[in-house]
């Protein structure tokens, strides 16, 4: 069980050495920050070491100011901004449970591009093809996005989105091998469900955040035969970075996405 915080005045800052001393946030969170963000680090370190796994129910907001010696409105704080972060989700009047990247909230948050009539779920799943899975070496690019030494194993997997049978996304990723070890092509291609989804029940790997760098191009003639697509076809390049829990980096992504019938949309906060 988690180290828990010594009880104070919620009002108040905690005093520096009873943080350092009594609270495992203290090694993450600064002196002096509100008491919800302690015991928010607290549930995400047991998010992080699988305490609870996606899809299960968290303890209640009782039991967890009980375990954690403070008031259940602290805890209700916390729940709520990892609620806002997708990282947890309350389902009324049964409980607030891991988020899980089988949910279609949280498939349509990782997936921008939306179809002209504004509907996410109007084209269906898409149709997947990957197109190879092999093991490489970590480029300096790679490397850096990852976090790892240049050199190191990785594994790059290809695939194209299509929607409605046209061709529309060709993506390439690279994940460090030691977390994805047993990955494969038969792998991906068996699985019925987001590749997300996979990494999460398989190898016990969730991305909860991503960031992205877009910038339109055109493309080669190995794309434009993946995409069925003339040179001239504009496309947009997004870049993505994606990260599990303490911002640990797993996965290097680059998508061409054509826009022909589909928008890139944002939604900004």
């Amino acid at each position: 069980m988690p180290a828990t915080p010594t009880p104070y005045p919620e009002s108040t800052a905690a005093p520096s050495q009873d943080v350092s001393t009594t609270s495992a946030a203290s090694q993450q969170t600064p002196a002096f920050s509100p008491l919800y963000q302690q015991i928010k680090v607290l549930i995400l370190q047991s998010l992080q070491v699988g305490e609870w796994k996606p899809s299960t129910a968290i303890p209640s907001e009782v039991e967890l100011a009980v375990r954690f010696k403070v008031s259940q409105g602290t805890v209700r704080k916390a729940i709520d901004e990892l609620a806002s972060e997708n990282l947890l989700l309350r389902r009324q009047g049964k409980g607030t449970f891991v988020a899980t990247h089988a949910e279609r909230q949280i498939q349509y948050r990782f997936l921008k591009l939306i179809p002209d009539n504004g509907d996410p779920s109007s084209e269906g799943p898409a149709q997947r093809q990957i197109i190879d899975c092999k093991r490489s070496r970590a480029s300096v690019e790679v490397a850096r996005a990852l976090a790892i030494r240049q050199g190191d194993a990785v594994l790059q997997v290809r695939r194209v989105l299509s929607f409605a049978s046209t061709p529309t996304i060709l993506e390439d990723l690279w994940l460090p091998a030691a977390p994805f070890k047993g990955l494969t092509a038969e792998r991906l291609r068996d699985y019925d469900g987001p590749m997300y989804a996979l990494f999460e029940t398989e190898f016990d790997v969730r991305m909860v955040r991503a960031e992205e760098k877009i910038r339109a191009v055109l493309p080669d003639l190995e794309q434009c035969a993946l995409l069925k697509i003339s040179a001239r076809s504009p496309l947009l390049s997004v870049e993505r970075t994606a990260y599990t829990y303490n911002d640990i980096p797993m996965e290097m992504r680059r998508g061409l996405y054509l826009t022909n019938k589909h928008y890139y949309r944002n939604a900004l906060n």
